[in-house]
């Protein structure tokens, strides 16, 4: 009998790290990345404001946490927002073969490009997802706006 991931359920661990990361005065996206078994490997969340440190995006903190793995192709990367292209760029260099996205209104990233290269994307369009980011994008724009790489 095949085994069923419950991704909402999953999804629950990136949007804990996400409201941690708002608590600690954070732009609030988390992360986590599973084994296909849905056994947690490493979860986080956005902390560029918190550390001062650009590249601490919410995947790239749950990727760090998670340690060496022998290889990727059968994790489930699991993040409040669609990827922007640096963390969509990590998906494909180490060939995590599942992403699932709490939302993609706010913010649609590289998702389209994972599909074309054969990553399979799962969008929950979670409404708890889009309305935390989307409250703090209305009230951060600046602070969005760097996060993002836009003007």
């Amino acid at each position: 009998m095949a085994h069923t991931i419950d991704y909402r359920s999953l999804l629950e661990t990136a949007v804990a790290e996400a409201r941690q990361g708002l608590a600690e005065g954070g732009i609030p996206i988390g992360a986590a990345l599973f084994n296909n078994d849905g056994n947690l490997l490493g979860c986080g969340h956005n902390r560029r404001i918190q550390e001062n440190d650009p590249s601490v995006h919410g995947e790239t903190d749950a990727f760090r946490k998670a340690g060496r793995q022998r290889r990727y192709r059968d994790t489930i990367m699991v993040t409040t927002l669609a990827p922007c292209w640096y963390c969509s760029g990590l998906v494909r260099q180490f060939n995590i073969g599942t992403v699932v996205v709490g939302e993609s209104v706010n913010f649609s990233g590289g998702i389209d490009w994972l599909r074309e290269n054969g990553v399979t994307v799962i969008d929950l369009h979670d409404e708890e997802c889009i309305a935390m980011l989307g409250d703090y994008i209305a009230a951060n724009p600046e602070v969005w706006n760097e996060d993002i790489g836009e003007d």
